[in-house]
């Protein structure tokens, strides 16, 4: 799941891009309107987490003219006011859900993979074979037994849980599990997919396809 923050304060910003990057979303981070306009036009993401006031003007303003063009991204504003017209505003300019400044962060986190959920699609619990993948938890089951992944492997599993059959390329592991901040180098997919596989047991469920990329499937 990926997510842009668009916070003009330098180290709110790094705060809340930190804490969702930790709890395993890819994050992109803009200061204005324009940077985050830019942003989208090239990336595609699950939720966007934007202040209201920023040095360009209101993104509530914004969010309401994206919404008439048929952009529908869940939206998550962060506001400084809690007043019932302030909450009334954000939700009428398309809005999707809001917090108000000072906030704890963990429920942040919680509302933005709330809001990213309706994106994807994703039930609760996946199941495919064996397999059972927990999305609100990050839990895993194989044959019942719970197994212990970490950030980036259960990213990658739920990558390729969300099209099974299907090859899906190295390519779009990087833009799903990863950020602009921390693309991986070298082979470190290639590692985290041997370590994902080794975990998960036999018989094998994610398979390489050549020249392509990785495939979950059951062979049994």
């Amino acid at each position: 799941m990926r997510v842009l923050v668009v916070e003009d304060d330098d180290d709110l910003r790094f705060a809340v891009a930190a804490a969702l990057r930790g709890n395993g979303l890819a994050v992109d981070e803009a200061a204005d309107l324009p940077a985050a306009d830019e942003a989208m036009f090239v990336t595609d993401y699950d939720c966007l987490v934007f202040d209201r006031m920023l040095p360009a003007g209101d993104s509530a303003d914004y969010v309401r003219r994206t919404r008439t063009e048929g952009w529908a991204v869940p939206v998550l504003f962060l506001i400084a006011r809690d007043t019932v017209a302030d909450r009334v505003e954000g939700f009428a300019t398309g809005g999707d859900d809001y917090l108000v400044k000072p906030f704890a962060v963990p429920e942040l986190v919680a509302r933005v993979r709330n809001l990213c959920r309706r994106t994807t699609a994703t039930p609760p619990v996946v199941r495919y074979g064996s397999l059972e993948i927990g999305s609100a938890r990050r839990t895993v089951h194989r044959d019942g037994v719970l197994l212990t992944l970490s950030i980036k492997e259960f990213a990658i599993l739920e990558t390729l849980a969300a099209r099974p059959g299907e090859a899906v390329r190295r390519a779009e592991l990087i833009e799903r599990c990863w950020d602009e901040l921390t693309e991986p180098n070298s082979n470190v997919v290639e590692v985290l997919v041997s370590q994902l596989r080794r975990k998960l047991g036999d018989p094998p469920l994610i398979h390489t396809v050549r020249g392509v990329g990785y495939r979950l499937e059951s062979k049994a």
